[in-house]
């Protein structure tokens, strides 16, 4: 299913919430009749409320698979013992970047990764989330985890992309990526979209044709 949603009266329901197949994290202080809904669309088991360097910006700072959570250097100890409830790997990704959630984009298949990196996490990318990795950009852009949405049974890209690119992160993420947009023309996909297996959640801007493109490629 894909449902239209608002956080914090924003389309960008991305910029504050993170979900994989079974968990969902929320910044601290979420509303409780909000949390039960997203978890209802998602179909997911558990709620996790943190934040990440004392933000509530969990998706840009975060990246998150079904095998574990990549997080900045900024992060606490205590943020780190609260996600590792989760059960999944969780670390801090050896960089001196922070917004690692608009650098990365994974899902249990491969990962996208900003050639910003320049080879100086990949071990500990891999490690943490248990998949290949391939450096990219996008259409000279490097900020390939705000332009790309993935779940294990689909992708989305920023319309930059050439059919190469879509192709490549294809290959990457071992589904078939579409380009698309959100909230009414942004090519910045991640900032307006949670998606898992099960469910798709969109910001309440998205327009008629948008949804169609996002549940086509995601399958949902």
């Amino acid at each position: 299913m894909i449902y239209k949603y608002d956080v914090y009266r924003s389309p960008n329901v991305g910029l504050f919430v993170r979900t994989n197949n079974d968990t969902l994290l929320l910044p601290f202080g979420f509303a409780e009749t909000k949390a039960k809904k997203l978890k209802e669309y998602l179909y997911v088991e558990k709620i996790i409320h943190v934040s990440i360097a004392g933000t509530r910006l969990i998706g840009p700072m975060t990246v998150m698979n079904n095998n574990g959570i990549l997080l900045p250097y900024t992060v606490s100890d205590d943020e780190i013992r609260i996600l590792k409830q989760t059960g999944l790997n969780v670390d801090r990704v050896k960089s001196k970047f922070t917004a690692i959630g608009n650098l990365i984009s994974a899902n249990d298949k491969g990962a996208v990764v900003s050639n910003l990196f320049k080879g100086e996490a990949d071990q500990n990318i891999k490690d943490i989330l248990g998949v290949p990795i391939q450096t990219f950009s996008i259409g000279g852009y490097v900020q390939v985890g705000s332009m790309i949405v993935t779940t294990n049974a689909g992708a989305i890209v920023h319309p930059i992309a050439n059919d190469w690119e879509i192709s490549r992160i294809s290959e990457i993420l071992q589904v078939e990526a579409e380009p698309a947009t959100v909230n009414g023309g942004s090519p910045f996909l991640s900032s307006g979209i949670l998606a898992n297996f099960s469910s798709v959640i969109v910001g309440n801007l998205t327009t008629g044709p948008e949804l169609i493109m996002i549940s086509r490629a995601l399958k949902v």
